[in-house]
């Protein structure tokens, strides 16, 4: 979703914990999120999951095969690991350090650095843009009554946001 996008633009490397029972899992996890990914771990493979989770990396595996990677340098791995064990711990930790490593080689890092940059500017002019929009004046003299007429079906919620931007703007045009 969303929220893994953000984050996505916040790191250097993108790890997707899942749980064992991909079968099911895979029905619901939504592609964007595999596609974000750098590894993907199944946790709690420990003990009665241990059959299931390597089961699940098959199955990840495989559905990350279906995509296109996202680098011509890294290959997202997928691995078993238990929190409650530490197993596969340092081996995730390893993949880290061979992901930063390759990736700083090919120049691919400090690009998706930029990249990020160049995200983060503009979810801040959006943010901004909002919060000024909103602190206009004349937005908030209207904001509750258009936002009271749509939602009780009174006026389309393109109309209304065509109203509160019109107001918004007045205010930035120069007077003649």
């Amino acid at each position: 979703g969303q929220s893994e996008t953000i984050v996505a633009d916040m790191v250097d490397f993108f790890l997707v914990l899942m749980l064992p029972g991909a079968g099911d899992e895979l029905q619901g996890i939504k592609k964007g999120v595999l596609e974000l990914a750098d590894m993907v771990a199944v946790n709690k493979a420990e003990g009665d999951n241990a059959t299931r989770a390597r089961r699940a990396v098959t199955d990840y595996h495989h559905a990350l095969h279906l995509m296109a990677p996202a680098s011509p340098t890294w290959t997202p791995p997928v691995v078993t690991c238990s929190g409650l064990t530490n197993m596969g711990l340092d081996h995730i930790w390893e993949q880290i350090l061979v992901h930063r490593t390759k990736m700083s080689a090919t120049g691919e890092l400090e690009a998706r650095r930029r990249t990020q940059q160049v995200h983060w500017m503009w979810a801040m002019v959006k943010d901004r843009l909002l919060e000024r929009f909103r602190e206009d004046p004349g937005v908030s003299e209207l904001l509750a009554v258009v936002e009271d007429r749509v939602g009780h079906g009174e006026m389309a919620a393109t109309a209304a946001a065509d109203q509160l931007l019109e107001r918004f703007e007045q205010r930035l045009r120069p007077a003649d």
